[in-house]
């Protein structure tokens, strides 16, 4: 029989890790972890290429879309600018074809009020006295000759004449106006 003999010790080979975590975070850092770097400092930076490139393109697509925005809106501008032109000028001459009309009317109407007057002045004089029937017949004649200045004038110089009324007699000018705005009130309410 044989008899177990003990094994010389063999020596453990050594080992390559650092013993310490300074001696870890000294040691040089591995293949793998410089290969991570090197791809996520490319994808950086081919990160930050893409977005200079998209902000170019973003900038320039920005640009025309502007450039294209004032374009329509200046032909849109000229478009509505004509067509108001347009419609100012169709609002201008209706509105002297009804000055003109208007002034015609009021000039047939001061003529009627004349002849109206005319003939009930005799009238006035049988019932109130002859010095009341000769107010009349001024009256009369009075609204016969603004009648005929009012047809011999055209429209412009009417309304020229009343600006000028307006800056003598501001005080008379309020007055009329509150009077007729109290008159067309009146009228319109019924």
């Amino acid at each position: 029989m044989a008899q177990d003999t003990p094994k010389p010790a063999t020596a453990k080979p050594r080992s390559t890790k650092p013993r310490t975590a300074k001696a870890a975070a000294s040691a040089a850092p591995t293949a793998g972890v410089e290969e991570a770097r090197s791809r996520f400092t490319a994808a950086v930076e081919e990160a930050k290429a893409g977005a200079a490139a998209l902000t170019g393109e973003a900038k320039a697509r920005a640009a025309t879309l502007t450039d294209t925005a004032k374009t329509r809106a200046a032909a849109y501008a000229g478009d509505a600018r004509a067509k108001g032109e347009d419609w100012a000028g169709e609002a201008r001459s209706k509105a002297a074809e009804l000055a003109v009309e208007g002034k015609a009317k009021a000039g047939e109407a001061l003529v009627g009020l004349s002849r109206v007057v005319e003939e009930n002045a005799p009238v006035i004089d049988e019932k109130l006295g002859q010095k009341y029937g000769d107010y009349a017949r001024n009256a009369s004649r009075s609204l016969q000759t603004t009648a005929e200045k009012l047809n011999a004038k055209s429209v412009e110089e009417l309304g020229e004449d009343a600006r000028e009324f307006v800056r003598q007699n501001p005080g008379k000018s309020l007055g009329i106006a509150v009077v007729a705005g109290y008159l067309l009130s009146r009228l319109f309410r019924r």
